[in-house]
């Protein structure tokens, strides 16, 4: 093996996918002009492999499955995205546009967990007095953290190693570098080889790495596919223009439930979690309008209530625009075609403008409904009742399907004060909820004349 020489792949920087030789398109995702020239060394058989742990092989009753016990960091919020805290030997990627918040929040959680854990920060894109300085605005505690100000993957290794740490921050993998790679800090050869470095020490040593990633301009991990694939947890962490609220959502996760949200605020003390976010985002004001209704959406483990704005307006040339911000809006158009088949309502001759207050995402089916009634109301310039929650999804047909845990949206609603509820037929509940007339409908039409009567 000592022999062995080094060779030259073509790695795709959308797919992470390998070419013998250089080609305008990836034969695998068909992507054109994304294949980059890298040279792969030779790898040592002790460090083959990702999972960092000799070769076995068992039958899968044989397999122990204790509880592996987890490390909270101090932010529920943050242990609600993890799944429920820090897992030994995960490799973990925080992601977001520049000024979003990501090195505050690290520097927050590591001089927490410095308190009770070792803890040792790199920082690679900022020096020393920097970082300390960022500490002392925030009033952090920083007695116990070790920091330090490095890029070479092989000076941290052996820093790690000496000392041990149960958790270790790098800022950004994007600066790291392995010195055996001859290629610039953030190529997709160093980013790729650079994580699987630091991938195989984290589950040969049990250490937890929490890792700062860049995000291209449209939103998506920056560098090579296969990061993803070698990482255990990837968080993206949003900045609504304008809002001081951040939102920290699970695109994947090995050890807990995918597009989980936290909900974060940015202060002059650092980002200050928020226990009840569906009070922050459904701040309608005293301002009674038409085309507003209040839904609750379901964001990994908990249910969010969350405010639709609808703006129907008559074209002034052209054709009608259908812009959606927050939901899909594809799916908007889509819905105001049933609207138009199975309730007779016409908009081709209006613009329809939908948006979710508070710059949320939703990501699921069950606002179809509410974004309709909304449009509706606005349409007929008639206000819905402030105390109605409205959540359902819709069919082509015209019919209102049942949504995952519509009890529990339910129970949500009441809490926050609404008395009246149109659901699917599907997601009644068996008992009554106190204080609460919910009215379950089979059909678009069934909902309209539900509003009708109020």
């Amino acid at each position: 093996m000592a022999g062995k020489k080094a060779r030259t792949a073509y790695v795709c920087s959308d797919c992470g996918s390998e070419h013998p030789k250089w080609q305008g398109q990836c034969g695998e995702c068909g992507a054109w002009n994304t294949l980059t020239r890298i040279s792969i060394g030779p790898v040592p058989e002790a460090t083959r492999g990702y999972a960092g742990a000799e070769s076995e092989v068992k039958k899968l009753s044989e397999v122990t499955t204790e509880e592996v016990a987890r490390i909270s960091t101090g932010l529920g919020e943050l242990d609600r995205v993890l799944g429920g805290g820090l897992v030994p030997g995960s490799m973990i990627m925080i992601g977001g546009d520049p000024g979003a918040g990501k090195s505050t929040l690290l520097l927050q959680v590591s001089t927490m967990l410095a308190q009770r854990h070792s803890v040792l920060y790199v920082t690679g894109e900022e020096s020393l007095t920097q970082l300390a300085m960022r500490a002392h605005r925030l009033k952090l505690p920083v007695d116990d953290l070790v920091v330090a100000s490095e890029t070479i993957a092989e000076t941290i290794a052996q820093e790690i190693e000496q000392r041990r740490p149960e958790l270790v921050i790098l800022d950004s993998i994007q600066v790291m570098q392995l010195s055996s790679v001859e290629s610039t800090p953030g190529s997709v050869a160093q980013v790729r080889e650079t994580a699987a470095f630091f991938t195989r020490l984290a589950k040969r040593t049990g250490t937890i790495f929490i890792l700062v990633g860049h995000i291209t301009k449209e939103g998506s991990l920056a560098g090579p596919k296969v990061l993803e694939h070698m990482i255990d947890a990837f968080l993206m962490l949003d900045s609504p223009a304008g809002a001081r609220y951040r939102t920290l959502r699970s695109h994947k996760n090995r050890f807990g439930a995918v597009n989980e949200l936290g909900i974060f605020a940015m202060t002059d003390l650092g980002m200050k979690e928020v226990a009840n976010p569906s009070a922050i985002f459904l701040q309608r004001g005293d301002f009674d309008a038409p085309g507003s209704v209040a839904t609750v959406t379901w964001e990994g483990t908990r249910p969010l209530l969350v405010e639709i704005q609808a703006l129907v307006d008559e074209v002034q040339g052209g054709y009608g625009k259908r812009v959606g911000v927050g939901l899909d809006q594809q799916r908007l158009a889509m819905h105001l075609a049933v609207l138009h088949r199975h309730c007779g309502v016409a908009l081709a001759d209006q613009d329809v403008f939908v948006n979710v207050v508070g710059g949320v995402r939703i990501n699921e089916t069950g606002a179809d409904l509410a974004a309709l009634l909304a449009v509706l109301s606005s349409l007929r310039n008639r206000q819905l009742p402030r105390d109605l929650i409205v959540f359902g999804e819709l069919g082509l047909t015209g019919e209102v399907r049942p949504v995952v845990n519509g009890q529990e949206r339910l129970r949500e609603a009441a809490k926050h004060g609404f008395k009246r509820a149109i659901v699917p037929f599907g997601n009644r509940p068996k008992d009554a909820i106190s204080g609460m007339a919910v009215h379950g409908v089979k059909s678009l039409s069934a909902a309209l004349d539900a509003v009708a009567d109020w």
